[in-house]
């Protein structure tokens, strides 16, 4: 008599061999994971779990699954969340003006004849999620600002995530034959249900120690001094300690220093910083309060 069956494991898309293999192949897309981030992409890869990546705006969440796809060598699926975002958006939704064409052109013909024709694969228009598991290339599906959908589309995520299919009515159910390496991005703007996050790894990506951040602009900006951007992020970490309204991000460093660097800045003085506040910070309140607390003397 056979024994029980060993419980099927889900697939790994066997992108990378290793963390130091995840850390080493983004680096060479340009992105600069942490060892948090290295393991993590490593581990949702290894077990084919969708990634939930948070943290503020700006600090990298979208750009870790644009760098995932260029490794992999991955076509990028995303579906951009906003308040509105449904199933035929998110999902699929028939072709209704070619469908109508396609009623009028056969007029002569029964119902059930034109039924099934219109209700076939030529009329279907798949958005991201089904997209995403249909075919077999590889595809990353970043589903980004998740936080911004409403709750009701969680109930769709949590269906397609969970089994990764999706059943058309008219069609039958589309089963992936190969599992899109997922990354789900969210600002925490809202929280996010218990049960979408019991289908994810968890990644929580914050502001870069500074020793981190000078190695990002010195790789973005590669023609900065390096003592203009050791000042740089010195200055920004500076900020992100004040009660502002909202703290600088990463690409906004990176944008201050494209900035320096154009002006032809050698160092950052009083004047440098005070007139180019507004490419880092966001609102006239922030600029305010950041002019006024600033100390620039031992930059």
């Amino acid at each position: 008599m056979a024994g029980p069956r060993p419980p099927q494991q889900p697939p790994s898309t066997g992108c990378f061999t290793s963390v130091d293999d995840v850390a080493a192949r983004l680096a060479e897309t340009g992105y600069l994971a942490s060892a948090a981030v290295a393991t993590t992409v490593f581990l949702a890869d290894r077990l084919g779990k969708p990634l939930l990546v948070e943290g503020p705006a700006g600090v990298g969440k979208t750009e870790l699954a644009k760098a995932v796809a260029q490794v992999a060598g991955a076509r990028l699926v995303r579906l951009q969340c906003y308040e509105g975002v449904d199933e035929a958006r998110a999902l699929y939704e028939w072709n209704h003006a070619k469908q109508l064409l396609r009623i009028t052109a056969g007029r002569d013909e029964s119902w059930d004849e034109t039924r099934t024709d219109i209700f076939s694969e030529e009329f279907l228009l798949a958005r991201p999620l089904l997209t995403a598991i249909r075919g077999n290339d590889p595809k990353v599906l970043l589903i980004d600002e998740t936080d911004k959908a409403d709750v009701e589309v969680e109930g769709l995520l949590l269906e397609v995530l969970s089994d990764f299919q999706v059943t058309v009515p008219e069609l039958g159910t589309v089963t992936a034959a190969r599992r899109p390496f997922v990354v789900l991005t969210s600002n925490a703007s809202r929280e996010l249900s218990e049960a979408l996050r019991r289908r994810c790894l968890f990644l929580h990506i914050g502001f870069p120690d500074e020793e981190l951040e000078r190695r990002i602009v010195r790789l973005k900006v590669p023609g900065l001094d390096a003592a203009l951007a050791e000042s740089v992020v010195r200055v920004v970490g500076a900020l992100r300690a004040m009660d502002l309204r909202k703290a600088p991000s990463v690409a906004e460093t990176v944008d201050w220093a494209r900035t320096l660097l154009a002006l032809g800045a050698d160092t950052l003085d009083e004047t440098v910083v005070r007139d180019s506040l507004g490419v880092i910070l966001k609102h006239q309140e922030d600029v305010v309060k950041a002019a006024a607390k600033l100390d620039l003397g031992g930059v």
